[in-house]
């Protein structure tokens, strides 16, 4: 057994077994809510009971760092994720050992700080188009802006890893949708309901697998056998799976793990535009200094990799946005082995929680942590706070991949919008955090669009 403190083997404490149905309920229906109350109610520790499951959840940056980096070999992938490999299958969202470490090594090379450079040019030339196709619904109806962020990180990601024009591809974001539901209901019903059921979701999940696969399929015929000596993900992905002997295998592999790549590679992304186009919304002031920063630092001209470093309030911005709605909002572990947290003790086969979002807003170590800040990330400002209270990317072995290339995209991208655009959110209408496999905004965010004072 593991231990990060000493003390007295003990069980967090919790609601009593009788309320698992309630709690069955309220993940279903408010999955935010049950975790801040969970914190609310008992602290840096709990177990929920949860359908016929016991859900250890800690909220703490030391509980993190021993899930996530400093005893991560005890602990796999667990509820939620486990429960989207029926949708997503075995890609690198979702997959655990060796086949992990295979596709982690497969993509590694596609997010060298070299390749970034020459990845800014393209997103420079995606969010230009962005602007113009903003630019023509000046003072009309309000735009869906989740719907546009998606269409630009799709574009960027399928010329910058997979060397492929995407935009071809019509309804990827709405399979994405569907995919993204079914894996929830899954979470919601634990796998209870077959998939055969014809119920309406799963109806539009099967059909947005087909689509997907159907795009996964054209993306590889249209690669041809033209991959070797290429050095873009898809070619490094069709080269992997030529080495599995059953050719079903190796079909069921590639379209595991490029849908895994094109849901993760645009899907958190947009978000973060999405969530931080609506609080600067809200902070007029915030997004006059965003604005002035960008004619500074940009002038007219598209950005280059080097302006990165002088956008740098932009990029606080974007800190801040990813502190108050993490993309990644949940990391769902399963226990394989007895473990102690905090002097608690977690059986074999426990499910444990560790909630970015949760962590962000821990009052502990965030002073008005519902307020958005930006300039709590100045480097200039110094704090004690520890590491492992921030994690919008996750932690240990299972740090994202792409953390770097999606924090460039998203701060050169909000530093063109606001220098070209003024978007102002639809008076009356609530914006609402989802979560699903990533923190959407319910229902899309749909905004104005002005041309800049």
């Amino acid at each position: 057994m593991t231990s990060i403190q000493g003390g007295a083997r003990r069980t967090p404490p919790g609601p009593p077994r009788p309320a698992a149905l309630h709690m069955l309920i309220l993940m279903g229906r408010d999955r935010l809510r049950m975790m801040t109350l969970a914190a609310e109610r008992y602290g840096d520790a709990a177990r929920l009971p949860v359908g016929p499951k016991q859900l250890y959840f800690f909220n703490h940056p030391d509980y993190a760092k021993h899930v996530l980096s400093d005893n991560s070999a005890n602990y796999q992938k667990g509820i939620g994720l486990v429960h989207a490999r029926r949708a997503l299958g075995d890609g690198l969202l979702t997959s655990e050992g060796e086949l992990w470490r295979k596709q982690r090594r497969v993509i590694q090379p596609a997010f060298q700080n070299r390749r970034l450079a020459q990845y800014a040019g393209v997103i420079g030339e995606e969010a230009a188009l962005l602007v113009e196709r903003l630019t023509a619904r000046a003072d009309g109806p309000p735009v869906d802006v989740l719907e546009e962020m998606t269409t630009l990180t799709l574009g960027v990601l399928g010329r910058t890893l997979l060397d492929a024009e995407l935009s071809g591809f019509h309804g990827v974001g709405a399979s994405f949708a569907a995919v993204q539901d079914q894996a929830m209901f899954e979470l919601e019903t634990l796998s209870a309901v077959p998939p055969w059921v014809p119920l309406p979701r799963q109806l539009r999940f099967r059909r947005a697998r087909r689509h997907l696969q159907r795009v996964v399929d054209e993306l590889v015929a249209g690669r041809g056998r033209d991959v070797d000596g290429r050095d873009d993900v898809l070619s490094r992905l069709i080269v992997s799976t030529r080495l599995e002997k059953d050719p079903r295998v190796a079909r069921q592999r590639l379209r595991d793990e490029l849908v895994t790549l094109l849901l993760a590679g645009h899907e958190t992304t947009a978000s973060t535009l999405g969530w931080s186009l609506h609080l600067l919304d809200r902070h007029p002031e915030i997004r006059r200094r965003v604005r002035e920063e960008a004619v500074t630092v940009l002038g007219d001209r598209l950005p280059e990799y080097e302006d990165l470093h002088r956008l740098r309030y932009t990029a606080m911005v974007v800190e801040e946005a990813i502190r108050l709605y993490p993309p990644v909002w949940l990391l769902p572990r399963k226990a394989q082995q007895d473990d102690e947290i905090g002097g608690y003790h977690v059986p074999a086969g426990a499910d444990i929680l560790i909630s970015p979002y949760t962590l962000h807003r821990h009052p502990r170590f965030w002073d008005e942590p519902e307020r958005f800040d930006p300039d709590r990330f100045d480097p200039a400002r110094s704090t004690e706070r520890p590491r492992y209270a921030y994690i919008p990317f996750g932690a240990g072995p299972r740090f994202c991949v792409g953390n770097n290339l999606g924090m460039m995209e998203a701060t050169l991208v909000l530093a063109m919008l606001l220098r070209d655009v003024r978007l102002a959110g639809v008076p009356g209408r609530p914006v609402v955090p989802e979560p699903m496999l990533s923190l959407r905004v319910r229902g899309g965010l749909p905004m104005t669009v002005h041309k800049v004072d």
